[in-house]
């Protein structure tokens, strides 16, 4: 049977599987937001600005990454648009004699900006609400350095939608004829990416302890293509470097007869490219905290349970995760 893990977090081990479910960590204080600004005029380019905004808001996605995987970031005092995100995703290497891997993600993100609607001297604030949804696949082969070290080269694609739910009177817009509100009156974008990935994966596993280690660069061309609205167009490169690291040992305590494990974490992940900047920083820091217990004694389909407390911060930033996976 494949060695199989299914995780929101980057680096789980290839021998086992892991499904999570992680509330939201409240990020705050972000000095900039997509577009740098939260009121445009809906004349002139400024949509499709913040439309290639959140074409690198979805670089953010593409990779499963534990710093990024559920993020929102909202700020009172700078009146940045607000932005949330959510991911899941996993990935498995069949096994030591097939070494072929396979991973994906699913993603969903949410943006808020506020536009001008300007009908001659008079000035209306426009809300709007752009949704997106990403899913990546990657196909690898892992070439095994060591007994316990892989290089593993991956190819990744990317398909995502970014729609706008904006519902408003025609009033508004009375005498505003900008192409633009094409896109701004529900309309919606549609965007493919195509690139690769190099990952080292350590695994080094002993009776008293596990360590896990995963370093990943990743680099992946976004382009939109189609939508309802010529106007609004643009491009991305998602640009990643990612260390995950987990250490896993006995604390002496038992339970289904079964030793518990504490369990360390520590991930970090540095932006280039378009998603450098984009919500105000351009790296981020996850450490976290966890029980894991071991249920392989019995005939069940989980074999480990793990609970997990993370801190995310970076420049400016920084938020509490409260993790929950099952391994089988």
């Amino acid at each position: 049977m494949p060695a199989l893990r299914m995780h929101w977090s980057c680096g789980a081990s290839s021998a086992c599987a892991a499904l999570a479910f992680t509330l939201l960590p409240c990020l705050s204080n972000a000095q900039a937001g997509p577009g740098q600004s939260t009121r445009n005029t809906v004349v002139g380019g400024d949509v499709k600005q913040h439309a290639n905004a959140v074409l690198a808001i979805m670089t953010y996605t593409t990779v499963p990454d534990v710093t990024t995987s559920n993020l929102s970031v909202n700020s009172g005092t700078t009146g940045n648009p607000g932005f949330g995100q959510t991911q899941f995703g996993g990935g498995f290497t069949i096994s030591k004699s097939v070494p072929l891997y396979l991973e994906g993600t699913l993603a969903y993100s949410r943006y808020d900006p506020i536009f001008i609607a300007t009908n001659g001297a008079e000035q209306r604030a426009v809300p709007t609400r752009w949704n997106t949804f990403s899913g990546t696949v990657g196909i690898g082969w892992d070439f095994r350095i060591t007994d316990e070290l892989v290089f593993r080269p991956i190819l990744n694609g990317t398909i995502g939608r970014v729609s706008s739910d904006l519902k408003v009177g025609q009033s508004i817009f009375n005498h505003v004829t900008d192409r633009n509100l094409q896109f701004l009156e529900n309309g919606s974008l549609d965007a493919y990416g195509y690139g690769g990935s190099l990952m080292l994966d350590y695994e080094h596993y002993r009776e008293n302890y596990e360590i896990d280690a995963e370093l990943r660069a990743t680099d992946i061309y976004l382009r939109s293509f189609g939508g309802s609205s010529e106007a609004v167009q643009g491009s991305a490169m998602a640009q990643q470097v990612s260390l995950w690291t987990r250490w896993r040992a006995p604390t002496g305590w038992h339970a289904l007869d079964r030793p518990i494990r504490y369990v360390l974490e520590a991930a970090y992940s540095h932006y280039f490219g378009d998603s450098a900047g984009v919500l105000g920083f351009n790296d981020l820091t996850s450490l976290g905290v966890g029980l894991e217990l071991d249920s392989s004694k019995y005939p069940i389909f989980i074999t480990r349970t793990r609970a997990m407390v993370r801190y995310v911060f970076g420049h400016n930033v920084h938020g509490v995760s409260l993790g929950f996976a099952m391994s089988f």
